[in-house]
């Protein structure tokens, strides 16, 4: 999408009592410089891959149980174009890096004249390393420096930036429960979908569990939550979730019991009457332990609620 074609949409604005929808690549134009165009007369509508309600409907032909097709969405991810074939793991990997490929060419490299695309990957594959934990810009300038590289921390930011505006990764910010403020320290960052970390690093199953938090993650931005890191005190909650006057706090585990105790301690210290949840792949785990609500990720998934 160009100015040009910006400015016509604008002009047809003025004629028309008619909705338009515009989609398009982001590769020529940043949702940034569309409300410079299109200032107070758009709504932005985002659009993540697939649910897993909807890998199931893109899926209904293949006469897979529930079971499998969950292990199968969290193995090849949410692309449609994935869902709708049958592809194997390398395949469907192999689809996944094409279109990470073509984003970070055109989106990216391209539109900021990145030449050291060596070092600019590296940095791509920090943050793909560490989905999920908290780390800041600092930290990867120091981790470069072990590995005997150069770059400043404006650099990183802008990477971070980039990587973010063309919608490969997602900025989770924390959320400091007893101060009730947002933080700018220590974020998180999320992937677009699970499968561009395998499509990078190859698939190991030990890596869905690192990974489930980016599903519930998305999952909840779907259902038009504002989503948090919870910061209380020393310790750390998963998610606050935020929607107008509601709030949801959730615990990301892949297995119980072992894992509980920390899990359903952190949710306990928060002394509010929000739902709580401990979301698990663990199939025998469910219940409610002192008011925090034990649930396998497919029935949080397939709720439609939370």
């Amino acid at each position: 999408m160009t100015v040009k074609t910006l400015e016509a949409i604008n002009s047809l604005l003025e004629d028309t009592n008619s909705d338009i929808y515009v989609t398009g690549s982001n590769s020529k134009l940043m949702s940034s410089e569309i409300s410079t165009y299109l200032t107070g007369r758009y709504v932005s509508i985002p659009v993540f891959t697939l649910s897993f309600v909807e890998y199931l409907e893109f899926r209904k032909n293949s006469n897979l149980p529930q079971k499998e097709l969950l292990n199968e969405y969290l193995r090849l991810g949410g692309f449609p174009i994935v869902a709708l074939g049958n592809f194997d793991e390398r395949s469907a990997y192999q689809i996944v890096e094409g279109i990470y490929n073509s984003v970070i060419t055109s989106d990216i490299t391209k539109r900021h004249n990145i030449t050291n695309f060596d070092l600019f990957n590296r940095v791509v594959r920090y943050i793909v390393e560490n989905v999920g934990k908290t780390f800041s810009a600092n930290a990867i300038v120091k981790f470069l420096k072990n590995e005997g590289r150069s770059l400043s921390v404006e650099a990183v930011y802008n990477y971070l930036e980039w990587l973010e505006k063309a919608f490969v990764i997602y900025r989770c910010q924390r959320y400091d429960l007893q101060g009730k403020s947002v933080l700018k320290t220590q974020e998180k960052f999320y992937l677009a979908d699970a499968s561009l970390k395998y499509c990078i690093m190859g698939f190991n199953p030990k890596s869905i569990a690192a990974m489930l938090e980016n599903i519930v993650y998305f999952e909840l931005l779907r259902r038009g939550y504002k989503v948090y890191v919870g910061k209380n005190a020393a310790k750390e909650v998963d998610f606050v979730a935020v929607r107008r006057d509601e709030r949801v706090y959730v615990q990301v585990c892949r297995r119980l019991p072992e894992e509980s105790d920390r899990e359903v301690a952190n949710l306990l210290e928060i002394k509010d009457h929000y739902p709580k949840y401990v979301v698990t792949l663990d199939e025998l785990a469910a219940g409610n332990i002192n008011g925090v609500k034990i649930v396998h990720l497919s029935d949080f998934l397939l709720s439609g609620g939370y």
